[in-house]
């Protein structure tokens, strides 16, 4: 036996992203215009950077409590409080290395091994492929797009439920495809929960990229405090700190032990001074997030105007997060097609296929951009389209 064969069944079958192959695939390529990952070209703000300098400086390099420090959980709660209507307390939040940190945490809390998570899809894939490294199932449940407008169905969530179902992971708005669930088919989805005796992991990273209001309906405007749910999130998105690697859980505060042991199994904690710069974001940063809104709304407008000129080229605009999740007619094969793209216009988008079954034929394209490089890029694309056959 090779020592690759030895390794455990779950380490093994760890897919490779269909996002990260095409990166693999163009990354470096000379003048190539990349709009294949989630995040914008914005470095984190200087008033974040700072405050987590001064920590730095100021010798904050020791463990801290495995929730996350005081301070920050209180700005947490102080920052739901405002946006959510209602209040808070600091016991309700984990501080996590990241949002996909966050949803390991969440699926280690309410699933086991031949256990099953339904999810909508098209997905962002490390939901599924992370439960399937623990040996959990995940169940999809497709969207469906027509008429220019992504569908969601109830029934379909309800079918999807057996006797082996713990839990139903909602990703709203969504990742890839903008779409953002209503109020009303939240409380459908909760009903359900109630009604079977499973948890609900929240997914709103993307609540306050919503082209429409202020935030995306929630799961906390319609809950009652017994509730089975856990809500993942980070900072990445909203305060251009991707590379952080912090996030956060919100969940029932008597849960708060139980995520304590679970993070000092898994990473003992997040680094004081990053925590620092995540307070600085929550409490002064809301401002940036609705300059970044802004800017992601006209990136939005400025590839709707351009791909609705070409008749092969098929979307829904997108109401919520930064994604333009489109499909060109006749293209079945959006990883080929990717590949295309980065030799032929030297565009980097990732293929629908890495966000399950029903992204197949479609490639997402993240629109927080400068505009200059979305309206650039755009022509290249539809260029290209014009010219394959």
């Amino acid at each position: 036996m090779s020592i690759r064969e030895a390794i455990s069944a779950g380490a093994s079958s760890a897919p490779l992203s269909g996002i990260d192959a095409v990166i693999n695939y163009g990354r470096g390529r000379k003048g190539l215009a990349a709009f294949w990952a989630g995040e914008g070209e914005l470095t984190t703000p200087g008033f974040i950077r700072e405050a987590s300098v001064q920590a730095l400086d100021g010798g904050e390099t020791f463990y801290t409590a495995q929730t996350g420090i005081s301070g920050l959980r209180e700005a947490l709660a102080r920052y739901h409080g405002r946006h959510f209507g209602h209040g808070f307390e600091p016991d309700e939040f984990t501080v996590t290395a990241g949002g996909m940190h966050a949803i390991l945490l969440a699926l280690q809390a309410t699933v086991k091994a031949g256990d099953e998570v339904i999810y909508l899809t098209p997905a962002w894939p490390n939901l599924a492929a992370a439960a399937g490294v623990g040996g959990t199932i995940p169940v999809a449940v497709p969207l469906y797009l027509r008429q220019g407008e992504w569908l969601f169905n109830a029934d379909a969530v309800e079918a999807a439920v057996t006797p082996r179902t713990r839990a139903i992971f909602v990703n709203s708005p969504s990742n890839p495809t903008g779409w953002v669930a209503t109020r009303e088919q939240l409380a459908a989805i909760l009903t359900i929960a109630r009604r079977h005796g499973l948890w609900i992991i929240a997914d709103e990273i993307y609540s306050r990229f919503v082209y429409g209001g202020d935030r995306s309906p929630s799961f906390y405007d319609i809950m009652e405090p017994e509730d089975r749910i856990i809500f993942v999130n980070t900072f990445s998105k909203n305060w251009s700190m991707t590379g952080w690697r912090i996030g956060w859980l919100s969940t029932h505060k008597s849960l708060s032990q139980t995520f304590a042991n679970l993070v000092q199994y898994s990473t003992s904690g997040v680094p004081p001074f990053l925590q620092r710069g995540a307070i600085a974001a929550l409490d002064h940063g809301d401002e940036y997030v609705d300059a970044q809104v802004v800017l992601a709304r006209n990136g939005r407008d400025i590839l709707t105007q351009s791909f609705q000129k070409n008749s092969r080229i098929k979307f829904a605009t997108p109401q919520g997060a930064f994604y333009f999740f489109f499909a060109i007619d006749e293209l079945a094969d959006s990883r080929q097609v990717a590949f295309e793209l980065i030799d032929r216009a030297n565009i980097g988008l990732a293929p629908g296929s890495a966000f399950g079954a029903a992204g197949r034929g479609y490639l997402r394209m993240c629109f927080l951009r400068d505009t200059d490089q979305l309206k650039s890029a755009a022509e290249r694309i539809c260029e290209w389209v014009c010219r394959r056959t």
